[in-house]
């Protein structure tokens, strides 16, 4: 199983937005991504944070896979397989189908302060963009 936590951040709401990507491997080695997402809401960069994770875990061939966030939103989102707002339905359906390809999918909201590392580098983002 390969643990993932993700987070999205944006200095503004909207404003220059990233995603940070810590990844846990199988043989003990981490993976630290910080991904650029250019002028967007919070919740935006929350959801751009899960579908970046979920295509580095495809592309790698990854079957068994669990996520962490801090985000209630994406969370509840993802559990329900459902959001009230419609301005992220978009980000919800393109995600459940690489959810839905996995053999094994788990996903858990986890306080802000154990997802310090991927904090960390979705701010490192934004300043990379800047």
């Amino acid at each position: 199983m390969i643990d993932v936590y993700i987070d999205g951040a944006s200095a503004g709401d909207p404003g220059p937005s990233g995603a940070g990507i810590f990844i846990n491997y199988k043989d003990g080695s981490v993976g630290h991504y910080s991904i650029p997402l250019g002028h967007m809401s919070n919740h935006e960069a929350e959801y751009e944070a899960l579908l970046h994770a979920l295509k580095i875990c495809k592309e790698k061939g990854f079957k068994q896979v669990s996520f962490r966030t801090d985000s209630q939103l994406i969370d509840q989102a993802v559990e329900k397989r459902y959001v009230k707002n419609k301005r992220y339905n978009q980000y919800l359906e393109e995600a459940l189908v690489y959810i839905d390809e996995f053999d094994l999918f788990f996903l858990k909201w986890i306080p802000s302060k154990q997802n310090k590392d991927a904090d960390q580098l979705a701010r490192r983002a934004i300043q990379q963009a800047k």
